[in-house]
């Protein structure tokens, strides 16, 4: 390709719009531009990059045996009311009526979709098992867009569905796409990591999230120190951290708190830590008004009591619902005579022997209460884990770093195919619900956590795999006859040898061929320049800092070494 045919609407400015460095990047290299909030158009650079992701995503998942598909983003309502799902969305759905004031959505996820397609077309335990997959754009209307593609109201996503008779084969696959996404995200050079993850409004059992550790990531991942446990914070399990105070004291005593609603105000005036003190939560679960206690020093898990209900809406009591459950103003709840239609205790605070705790009376708190003898509850694991805590596999301290969500698989077992009859005959006659399993990859997500991962102050620095260009050849003086020929057979040679090539032939300075290559991250560049004549290039790699004179013959094998490092046979320009 021609660089001065190249469509390439670079800019030099950072965008206003832009907040982290993938979203500047994407926009200054000229990859796409903004169509409305949360809303882009990909140019020919970003598209490139984007082709070459999808297709180390279908060879990793051809490689497994699964078969791709295309599906139609248009759903219709019934389907998704068939499966319960389709008020779950809320309003981030988009919805719409055809001419005949038929329902319809843009298509959010596609379980219904697939299992609709296999339920009309499998019957017997002999059409299984089945792996199918898509590449397609999704549609969420996201209450803040955000961050670029990384929270956008559209983004493209292949997202696979497998369909099995036994759970034995649900295994075997899940372990077939954990290790493709893993080849997908190697291929990518990313610094990822599987942990475990709660399976949310998905639904199912068995959820692994494979996370590229980024500072500008929503999410929290959990790390041991020592061995190789990992997990999303909302699925990090944990164990107790023990604080007995005054464990010679057992009587209770109410006493007088006034204006105090703070763990921090209520610690000074008691004189105690606030890993001494148990503060009740009261939240809204689905129906239910649940009271969950922990320690005054953790911070409530709401995943860990939603899925303990099973529940789709979780949400904080507002003040009239606190008055109600305990008679007193907010700030002094406690498990001891509310009003809850369950109360929760977090193992710390059920094994912790000594606690304060509000005294569901307006100004006043109680000392010295314990577990069982003053207040009672259903005990389990309702708390996030914390930076240094015991990791629940080894015991070492936990680490805890920000990460971004590039993929996602799932056990479902017979959620969507219960709910929409989607059943197989199995070897005795006997009809049995299909068990399936989900996987997803956020593809134009995964292209912007690679940009997040490898790239500097000057631009972009691509994977060789996901390169737009793999190579730019850029002649100094386009004046210059000599330098132009050469450029032009190094180019030729290149393209022959099956690299995609690209030649600056523009009539502009160095310095802004040099920039402009290095902002959109061609991983190699061949300057031809004043020894040229002399049979000597520069040569340079994005990654590097410095470039260095090279024989024109010596560029095509250092390519040629550097495409089969990554497993691509090229052919030399001997062999030609």
């Amino acid at each position: 390709m021609r660089l001065s045919n190249l469509f390439m609407p670079t800019l030099r400015e950072v965008p206003a719009e832009a907040e982290i460095l993938s979203h500047k990047l994407m926009l200054r290299a000229g990859l796409m531009r903004k169509q409305a909030s949360g809303v882009y158009n990909y140019l020919p650079l970003g598209l490139k990059a984007l082709n070459k992701l999808e297709n180390i995503i279908r060879e990793e998942m051809n490689k497994e045996g699964a078969q791709e598909i295309l599906c139609s983003a248009l759903i219709p309502s019934e389907l998704l009311k068939e499966s319960g799902r389709w008020g779950v969305f809320g309003p981030e759905m988009f919805k719409q009526y055809d001419r005949h004031n038929r329902e319809f959505c843009l298509g959010p996820t596609h379980e219904e979709v697939f299992t609709d397609i296999v339920r009309s077309a499998v019957k017997s335990y002999k059409n299984l098992p089945l792996n199918l997959y898509q590449i397609q754009t999704k549609y969420r209307d996201e209450r803040r867009p955000r961050f670029g593609v990384m929270r956008s109201r559209e983004f493209v996503m292949k997202d696979a569905y497998s369909f099995d008779s036994s759970w034995e084969g649900l295994d075997t696959v899940f372990n077939k796409m954990h290790s493709a996404y893993c080849n997908v995200f190697s291929r990518c050079n990313l610094d990822y990591a599987p942990v475990e993850a709660d399976s949310g409004a998905m639904g199912g059992s068995g959820s692994v999230e494979f996370m590229v550790k980024s500072e500008i990531g929503e999410d929290e991942i959990v790390f041991c120190t020592k061995c190789s446990y990992g997990a999303n914070i909302e699925k990090a399990q944990t164990l107790p951290t023990n604080v007995i105070a005054d464990v010679s004291v057992r009587e209770v005593e109410k006493v007088y708190t006034p204006g105090i609603k703070t763990i921090e105000e209520l610690a000074k005036y008691l004189y105690k830590k606030p890993s001494e003190l148990a503060k009740t939560l009261l939240y809204k679960v689905d129906d239910k008004v649940v009271a969950v206690v922990i320690r005054g020093d953790r911070e409530l898990n709401e995943v860990k009591v939603a899925n303990h209900f099973v529940a789709t809406e979780i949400e904080m009591l507002d003040a009239e619902g606190v008055r109600e459950a305990t008679g007193a103003e907010p700030g002094f709840a406690g498990p001891m005579g509310i009003k809850a239609d369950a109360v929760l205790i977090d193992y710390e605070v059920a094994e912790g022997e000594v606690f304060s705790i509000g005294a569901n009376e307006t100004d006043y708190h109680i000392m010295n209460t314990m577990y069982k003898r003053d207040f009672d509850g259903i005990v389990g694991d309702f708390r996030k884990i914390a930076e240094g805590d015991k990791c629940p596999v080894c015991g070492e301290a936990v680490t805890i770093k920000r990460g971004i969500e590039v993929g996602h698989i799932f056990k479902l077992g017979t959620k969507y195919s219960e709910a929409l009859n989607a059943n197989f005959i199995d070897e005795n006659g006997k009809e049995n619900p299909i068990i399936m399993g989900c996987y997803g990859i956020g593809v134009n997500r995964t292209m912007a956590a690679v940009i997040e991962q490898h790239s500097d102050d000057k631009g972009i620095i691509w994977p060789l795999e996901l390169a737009p260009f793999e190579a730019i050849v850029v002649p100094v003086v386009m004046k210059d006859e000599a330098q132009v020929k050469i450029a032009e057979d190094i180019y030729n040679n290149l393209k022959s040898m099956g690299i995609d090539a690209l030649i600056d032939d523009r009539k502009e300075r160095a310095g802004v061929k040099f920039n402009d290559a290095d902002l959109i991250g061609i991983p190699f560049r061949i300057t031809v320049g004043k020894k040229a004549s002399e049979g000597i290039v520069e040569f340079k790699l994005r990654e590097e800092e410095e470039a260095r004179d090279i024989l024109i013959e010596d560029v095509y094998t250092e390519i040629v070494k550097a495409f089969k490092e990554k497993g691509k046979v090229l052919y030399s320009k001997t062999e030609l």
